[in-house]
């Protein structure tokens, strides 16, 4: 007799809370003969939204299984709410945006390459020349496109082809110093990762590290969060912070800076890679790894 492989997927779902949730969804997974491995939920109080992130193995290829697609479909419907599922460790295709920094892409391609991040990194994408050398030490393609404000309508409708070329699932701006069109955002709502340094809000400008530095801030940071319209504005992934004191000068606050957004921003990318982010009402539930 041969014993049939096993897989596992994750299941996301999000409904306006009420009784019987968690009771008709397990329930009904365990009529599937479906094995629950992992489980976390969540109840936010202000809307009263429920979440809950499921992990299940299977025998049965359950993406590609219509009847349990269509059962799906009537519990989603019938608490109001919002199925997504997804099979655990698919690589999804990443384009990684970049300028002039290069620490956060060498961080994230080591993390590609050691199997750390769950994706292929088919592209990385630049308005510069100068980082292609450091993605040529990975094998990975270099696209070069000369983009700026002013040509920005006739640029943009290329890289987005060069896009589509890869199939790209996942876009990550790792300290890519352009302002992305409206038209691109939309094509690819909740799919793009940028990082910021966590002045923003009260330091905006040019040399936002000398500004804190004349300020005398005793904490810096980082934020990663999905893009959208408003500059910097998009529901939050990952956040940390470092203590520092009157001793850090600009270049040691900008060396720390550099080194958190690099850890916020790889946090970020493999929340979401894991599956482990609901984005509601502007703001994110991530689960826990």
């Amino acid at each position: 007799m041969i014993k049939q492989k096993l897989k596992k997927y994750i299941i996301l779902f999000n409904c306006p809370d009420q009784q019987g949730i968690v009771a008709k969804i397990t329930g009904w997974l365990f009529k599937q003969n479906l094995n629950i491995i992992s489980m976390e939920e969540h109840v936010e109080d202000k809307d009263a939204e429920f979440f809950i992130r499921i992990v299940l193995i299977s025998s049965i290829k359950l993406t590609e299984n219509k009847n349990f697609i269509s059962n799906l479909v009537k519990i989603e419907k019938m608490f109001n709410g919002q199925f997504s599922i997804k099979k655990f460790n698919k690589k999804e295709n990443c384009a990684i945006f970049v300028t002039k920094e290069q620490l956060p892409l060498y961080d994230l391609l080591i993390k590609h390459q050691t199997n750390d991040l769950n994706c292929n990194v088919k592209m990385v994408v630049s308005n510069h020349n100068r980082l292609k050398l450091v993605a040529d030490k990975f094998h990975i393609p270099y696209f070069y496109f000369p983009l700026n404000p002013q040509n920005k309508s006739e640029i943009e409708p290329q890289i987005i082809q060069s896009m589509k070329n890869n199939k790209i699932d996942i876009i990550v701006l790792a300290r890519y110093m352009q302002i992305l069109s409206p038209k691109f955002i939309k094509k690819y709502e909740q799919k793009i990762i940028n990082i910021h340094h966590g002045f923003l809000p009260a330091f905006k400008g040019g040399r936002p590290y000398r500004q804190a530095w004349e300020r005398g801030v005793k904490i810096i940071g980082a934020t990663a969060h999905y893009v959208t319209n408003e500059l910097d504005e998009g529901p939050i992934i990952s956040q940390d912070v470092i203590s520092i004191n009157h001793t850090y000068s600009e270049k040691n606050m900008i060396r720390a800076g550099k080194d958190i957004e690099r850890r916020v921003l790889t946090s970020a990318v493999q929340a979401h890679l894991d599956y482990r982010v609901i984005v509601h009402n502007g703001r994110t539930i991530v689960f826990n790894r």
